[in-house]
């Protein structure tokens, strides 16, 4: 039974999503100030945080960025603040995913899902809506179809497929890809990923495996996101 950590100071909403997620089997804790729930991580004994941003005695960035100090967890963050700016922030200290409130359970529940299936880099291979990745041969296949890839746009899926379903900012990738004096020089990423779909023969605007989060990101579309 995977353990949901639920890091948030107002009773409705820790009431509705005990109640939902205890209703998919899923064990719950619950933090109501930022020092509870960065204790309970310590503890390791999570497997996801859900983490709103306006707690009463740290900001839910601080929180974030203290956790990814000791730990990996998954993070979602649950929050109120729709700006994109807030959304950047929050993805590149180290959270997973961003979903604005109000939001539905069934699309919360599928990106609790994606993080608790996420498939880290040091496997041997990735399989995923028919792509798959063999890291020690370099080899990537679409739809049974072999896809050759330059060094960018091999590497470019790669750290997409570190955490599928979770959000990249452009600066993470930028930073990995290029090195971090080319992490404001988002027009090359736009390039790079318009090649790599190209490459896997997708339409950018339905696309199946690379969602553009405009401003902010991108991200592999795992099996179980809507």
């Amino acid at each position: 039974m995977s353990k949901i950590l639920i890091v948030d100071d107002e009773s409705q909403i820790i009431k509705f999503l005990s109640i939902s997620l205890k209703s998919q089997g899923y064990d719950i804790a619950i933090a109501q100030t930022g020092q509870e729930a960065i204790a309970q991580v310590g503890l390791g004994n999570p497997d996801v945080v859900l983490l709103d941003l306006g707690l009463p005695d740290l900001d839910g960035q601080h929180v974030l960025q203290s956790i990814r100090e000791f730990s990996q967890i998954p993070v979602i963050v649950l929050s109120v603040r729709n700006q994109e700016s807030d959304k950047v922030k929050a993805l590149d200290a180290g959270a997973n995913d961003y979903v604005v409130k109000p939001f539905s359970v069934p699309e919360l529940l599928a990106r609790i899902r994606i993080q608790l299936r996420s498939t880290p880099i040091s496997a041997s291979s990735f399989e995923c809506k028919g792509l798959s990745i063999h890291y020690a041969q370099r080899r990537v296949t679409y739809l049974g179809r072999d896809i050759r890839l330059s060094k960018k746009e091999y590497a470019l899926l790669c750290c997409l497929s570190e955490n599928p379903g979770s959000v990249m900012t452009q600066s993470q990738l930028m930073q990995r890809i290029w090195g971090k004096s080319h992490s404001d020089d988002t027009h090359y990423l736009r390039i790079l990923v318009a090649r790599l779909r190209a490459r896997l023969g997708e339409d950018a605007n339905q696309p199946s495996l690379i969602e553009t989060l405009p401003g902010i990101g991108y991200r592999l579309i795992s099996d179980y996101f809507f």
